[in-house]
């Protein structure tokens, strides 16, 4: 029963789409009316504001590493696990948003870092690599997800390689339309152009 009371917690913590509140906050309007559409930090840097990108992308990965700080201090391990998976559906699927959220990547890397923080690391510092090589946001997120699980693996942590494996499946998944660009070679590079 408490692993589903944390799932919950996870999931509503997770839904809040700071991405919306942060730009109408702001007065730079309806994220989901901007770019992409996506309610994520990428997104959020399309309005030519780079505090609010930031801010989104801290509290989005954030709502992540809480979800799974809390329960793990209050419950344990498997809590922690439970909730943090449940905080990244809660991003992906928001009740308040007639479930279209966000692609998850910022609350996957805040979760693996408050899960396992070398993983976590690991996750950031691929994702930095292939941004830095690439200048492709979608093909630095791919590879670190499905990186993920693996380096859980090696890292001894199979329960955390279980719920990295369902996340980066996900991730996979939102991701479609940028890996059919990027098997086209038209996905938008970071900062513009192709």
């Amino acid at each position: 029963m408490s692993l589903l009371i944390w799932g919950i917690v996870g999931y509503l913590l997770g839904s809040v789409p700071f991405g919306i509140v942060i730009t109408r906050a702001l007065g730079l309007g309806d994220l989901r009316r901007i770019g992409s559409g996506n309610i994520g930090a990428t997104n959020v840097l399309r309005t030519g504001n780079k505090g609010a990108a930031l801010a989104t992308l801290l509290l989005d990965s954030g709502k992540g590493a809480m979800a799974v700080l809390l329960a793990r201090y209050l419950t344990g391990e498997g809590a922690g696990i439970i909730a943090g998976a449940a905080a990244f559906l809660g991003h992906c699927f928001p009740v308040w948003l007639g479930f279209r959220g966000g692609k998850g990547v910022a609350t996957f890397l805040g979760t693996l870092i408050a899960l396992h923080w070398p993983l976590g690391l690991i996750a950031c510092a691929t994702w930095v690599a292939v941004a830095a090589a690439s200048r492709i946001s979608s093909l630095s997120a791919l590879v670190a997800a499905v990186s993920s699980p693996v380096v859980a693996l090696a890292l001894g942590r199979s329960d955390v390689a279980a719920a990295a494996a369902m996340m980066a499946l996900l991730i996979v998944v939102r991701h479609r339309a940028n890996i059919q660009r990027l098997l086209a070679g038209t996905e938008p590079r970071i900062g513009g152009g192709r």
